[in-house]
């Protein structure tokens, strides 16, 4: 089975077609804005325009944008190519790929959210998460965090606040080429965005 893999929930964008677990092509940039602009080209530029049996979809949480931008490239192709359609979360993808480098550890990931929170969940050292995501503040996140290691784009940050010993720092964004780092029950049937905190706009008072 081939597999379209679209990640665009975060600062990065990415794009991977696999077969089975193997990575046949991917693209990767670091891009902060854009994607809007990126991600079509970027799946365009993969083997048989990255057609695929099933298409994978970031849905957050991370920017709002970016969450949108990638569902809705997601939807169009598996409409035009009759594939069905799956979710993941990126603090999930962020954990495997940091766990893949470091088996057996547990995990502590920290991303960038909005208006100076970040987003925090920690996973067992058998890739587990025992808590929800949540949108903290980074002294609250570094009160709740007890892993050894520290994973996200908020890990460094996140090393200077902690209390008590830390053993790993990465540094990471979710990456569509990983994929097959995630486990098979990481996958949703209802790619929903999870934008991971509340919206800022508010209807007016009647």
């Amino acid at each position: 089975m081939r597999r379209l893999v679209i990640d665009s929930a975060t600062e990065a964008c990415s794009v991977g077609l696999f077969d089975g677990d193997d990575l046949v092509a991917g693209a990767y940039a670091m891009l902060g804005r854009g994607h809007a602009e990126q991600l079509v080209p970027m799946i365009a530029a993969l083997p048989d325009k990255g057609r695929a049996d099933l298409i994978a979809v970031n849905t957050g949480p991370g920017s709002f944008t970016g969450i949108r931008v990638g569902l809705a490239a997601a939807r169009a192709l598996s409409l035009a190519w009759a594939a069905p359609l799956a979710g993941y979360s990126s603090l999930a993808l962020v954990a495997a790929m940091a766990q893949a480098a470091h088996p057996g550890t547990a995990i502590d990931v920290v991303m960038t959210g909005g208006h100076g929170e970040w987003f925090f969940q920690p996973f067992d050292a058998d890739g587990r998460a025992f808590a929800k995501a949540a949108s903290l503040s980074p002294d609250q996140v570094a009160a709740e965090s007890l892993a050894d290691c520290l994973a996200g784009s908020q890990a460094e940050a996140l090393l200077g606040r902690r209390r008590g010993k830390v053993l790993i720092t990465v540094p990471l964004w979710p990456d569509a080429r990983a994929f097959a780092c995630l486990a098979a029950n990481a996958l949703r049937p209802d790619p929903l965005p999870r934008y991971g905190r509340a919206p800022d706009a508010r209807l007016p008072a009647a």
